[in-house]
C-alpha cells in the first residue's frame, strides 16, 4: 500500500513538473559566478536538465551516456545539457573535480549548494532529469537510470526544436 502512494505521488509531481516553467533560483557556475537559472532559457535552444551528485553511480552513468552520445545527437538537434551538482558546500569542490575527470566539457556544470535550484523543480531524488524546450517549458521528466533510457531525452529534444 505505501509503495502505490508513494507511486501515484510521484506519478503527480511529475505530471505537474511537465507542465511547469523553470524557476527562478541562484547557483554557482565552474568560475564561483552565481547565476540566476530563469537565464538558462534562451528562447532558442531546448536543454537536458540533470540533477546529480557525486555520490549518486547512476546520475554518473547517465551523464557519462548523455556525454558519450552528444556528438551524435548535436548532429540531429542543436540542444544543451545543463548538469545540476546538488552537492552542498563541503563537497562543491569533488562535485567540480569529477565533473572535469568525466570530461564533461560541452555541458554547462552548476553547483546547486544550497538545494535551491532542486527544491524550486520539486526534486526529491536523484538522477531527476528534464527535458525543457526553448521557452522554459518543462515538456518531459524522468527520475532514475537505467542503461539506454537516455536515449528518450533526443527524441523529446529533437520534437521540440523551433
Amino acid at each position: 500500500m505505501k509503495k502505490l502512494i508513494l507511486s501515484l505521488a510521484l506519478m503527480f509531481v511529475c505530471f505537474v513538473q511537465v507542465a511547469a516553467q523553470i524557476p527562478s533560483a541562484k547557483v554557482e557556475n565552474g568560475k564561483g559566478e552565481i547565476v540566476n537559472t530563469a537565464s538558462l532559457v534562451d528562447g532558442k535552444t531546448p536543454m537536458i536538465i540533470s540533477f546529480w551528485a557525486t555520490t549518486c553511480k547512476p546520475c554518473i552513468r547517465e551523464l557519462d551516456a548523455i556525454n558519450d552520445l552528444m556528438p551524435d545527437w548535436l548532429d540531429e538537434a542543436n540542444f544543451r545539457v545543463i548538469a545540476v551538482a546538488t552537492d552542498d558546500n563541503r563537497s562543491a569542490s569533488k562535485a567540480k573535480a569529477l565533473a572535469e575527470g568525466h570530461g564533461w566539457s560541452d555541458f554547462t556544470v552548476l553547483y546547486d549548494k544550497n538545494q535551491e535550484f532542486m527544491r524550486a523543480m520539486n526534486v526529491t531524488l536523484t538522477p531527476q532529469v528534464y527535458v525543457v524546450d526553448a521557452d522554459g517549458k518543462i515538456i518531459y521528466s524522468h527520475t532514475g537510470y537505467t542503461p539506454g533510457s537516455e536515449n528518450e531525452y533526443i527524441q523529446k529534444i529533437k520534437s521540440a526544436q523551433k
